[in-house]
């Protein structure tokens, strides 16, 4: 059996896959914002759980993270879950359960279980994106994550938001240190932000998006900003990697309109003479970061 977890910054969710592929549990809890003993705790609980749930003693456990494990230091780097950062925690872990653990990045992991038997599937080249309290990218070719020598591979939302207009500079501070990532935009948080500084309303992504749905211009604004920011992000990582198959998932993935529209948005930045793009919902959704996780380790 094949356990994995998503760490997410508001949940952490939880799979356990048998053979041929079987879901024999699922399960998820609220994140323990900002408290790193508390994390480790609940992901060993929820590790207990699965196998308890799957009445199996014999599982391997894979583990999807904002960020990635520093092949120089071992510590953690890049979170936006800022309180993992600089910890050893894939070390904390292996104490924790008492066994070995695979880690990558949250995007790889979605873009893995995506190109296997998802939205990617049969494509040479997937590029994932996470949308949701972070940005976060990554990119698989012949189905295997290209994390780099640095293991930042694919992470784009760390990068500046391409052909800024005068008004978006020098952009929203980032967790980062720098100032207008593409985080700070398109993320759910720089979503809110954005509509916040346009119309001094406060409202979290999903609400400006129910609002929008039902014809409020201000909030229609915001997500066509959004929605045009998005496209010059892509546009920017297609001018690099050209992957066959952009595929959203992560909370704001679902943004009405987001996916259907986003190729439109993106052509005009792309440098090609004629341009075919191809960008598709998460076929898994919610558990398509945990089949990733739980794939880090092989059948």
């Amino acid at each position: 059996m094949r356990i994995g977890i998503d760490l997410g910054g508001t949940k952490i969710a939880g799979i356990a896959i048998g053979d041929n592929d079987k879901v024999l549990a699922v399960a998820r809890v609220p994140t323990p914002r900002g408290d790193y003993s508390g994390s480790i705790t609940a992901i060993s609980a929820m590790v207990s759980e699965l196998a308890d749930t799957a009445k199996s003693d014999h599982y391997s456990v894979g583990i999807g993270m904002p960020g990635s494990v520093s092949p120089i230091t071992g510590k953690v780097q890049n979170a936006n879950s800022t309180w993992i950062n600089d910890r050893h925690f894939q070390t904390d872990l292996e104490t924790a359960l008492n066994c070995n653990v695979r880690m990558a990045n949250d995007a790889n992991c979605l873009a893995v279980s995506e190109a296997y038997d998802g939205a990617g599937q049969a494509a040479a080249s997937v590029f994932g994106v996470i949308l949701g309290t972070g940005c976060g990218g990554g990119l698989v070719i012949d189905g295997t994550a290209v994390s780099g020598r640095h293991c930042i591979g694919g992470e784009w939302g760390h990068n500046p938001l391409p052909w800024a207009e005068g008004s978006e500079l020098p952009g929203p501070a980032c967790w980062c240190g720098r100032k207008g990532c593409l985080e700070t935009w398109l993320s759910g948080p720089g979503l809110a932000n954005d509509h916040y500084a346009r119309t001094g309303i406060q409202l979290p992504a999903e609400e400006i998006d129910f609002n929008a749905a039902a014809g409020d211009k201000d909030a229609i604004a915001t997500l066509s900003r959004h929605l045009d920011r998005c496209g010059r992000g892509l546009a920017h990582v297609i001018n690099i990697f050209d992957p066959e198959v952009i595929v959203l998932g992560g909370g704001l993935s679902g943004l009405n309109g987001l996916v259907d529209r986003l190729p439109a948005a993106i052509a005009p930045y792309v440098f090609a003479d004629a341009v075919s793009i191809r960008v598709e919902a998460a076929m898994h959704g919610p558990e398509s970061g945990v089949r990733g996780a739980a794939r880090l380790w092989p059948q």
